[in-house]
């Protein structure tokens, strides 16, 4: 058996009966949804260093456990706290939680972040519909043997972002009287914000905003064969286009800024994947 689908299936044998729940949204709460936890009608919690060899976010303000339970009757499994590629982990380890909410009857892969904003029509604070992605910088997680049991070898990439989600999202948006941008989301591998230079390079490229993770996920999880979205919240602007210096304590706070209005956001949104 593949290495790493013996240790997904390792992982899954050993919280299998604690989950409680079949979910049906998987949900990946970014920086500034920490706490979404609070919104959801808990069922049971398991954090990460309790699961058999499970990778444990080492990232300041990300707690390291996933959430079962339900959002207006909708039953999920979240994540507080993702693992990214930065902290040392192999990519297999990145998207393993990804794939062990799938294993876990997950159909829906909600993906949330705090990215810079390379748009310049994006302001601090502003929302935005992950419509497309990049996916040149971090290494591709179905490099190597490929597990059968989850996908094919090749699988398409016309269509990473489910419409019908997005289009949820959008109605849901206006609804609440949120503005929410589109637009394309890259990934780099980080820690190190990005240079002036290269937020040039990812504009031509057609980035409306950067990041470090989210990418790897959403591939895993259309190899898996899950329906994706995501929405990142801009939390500020990307390197050369302000004239302050990048750090991680701004990305929190603009994020903590815009967490209760993300909250509405992701709820309204997952009730309507209820309906799907």
């Amino acid at each position: 058996m593949n290495r790493d689908y013996e240790k997904l299936i390792s992982c899954y044998e050993s919280i299998k009966d604690r989950i409680g729940i079949t979910p049906k949204v998987a949900i990946v709460l970014g920086s500034g949804l920490g706490d979404y936890g609070n919104e959801i009608d808990v069922i049971s919690t398991i954090p990460y260093n309790e699961i058999n060899g499970f990778p444990v976010s080492t990232v300041p303000g990300h707690k390291g456990q996933f959430i079962f339970g339900y959002v207006n009757e909708v039953p999920v499994v979240c994540m507080q706290g993702r693992v990214h590629y930065y902290e040392g982990y192999p990519i297999s380890d990145v998207v393993l939680p990804t794939r062990l909410m799938h294993m876990m009857g997950a159909g829906i892969l909600f993906l949330t972040n705090a990215s810079g904003g390379i748009n310049t029509s994006f302001g601090a604070g502003d929302f935005m519909l992950i419509t497309d992605h990049i996916s040149c910088f971090a290494p591709n997680p179905l490099i190597g043997p490929n597990i059968e049991d989850l996908g094919c070898r090749f699988p398409d990439m016309s269509k990473v972002y489910d419409e019908e989600l997005c289009d949820i999202i959008r109605g849901c948006a206006s609804e609440l009287d949120i503005k929410i941008q589109e637009g394309v989301y890259a990934q780099l591998t980080g820690p190190s914000f990005e240079t002036p230079a290269e937020i040039r390079m990812l504009k031509t490229m057609g980035a409306d905003a950067v990041g470090m993770s989210t990418v790897v996920e959403a591939i895993a999880a259309n190899h898996c064969g899950m329906r994706i979205c995501g929405i990142s919240c801009v939390c500020n602007l990307a390197a050369g286009l302000s004239p302050n210096p990048l750090t991680h304590e701004e990305v929190q706070a603009a994020a903590n800024e815009a967490a209760p209005l993300f909250k509405k956001l992701v709820t309204a949104s997952v009730s309507g994947f209820g309906k799907v």
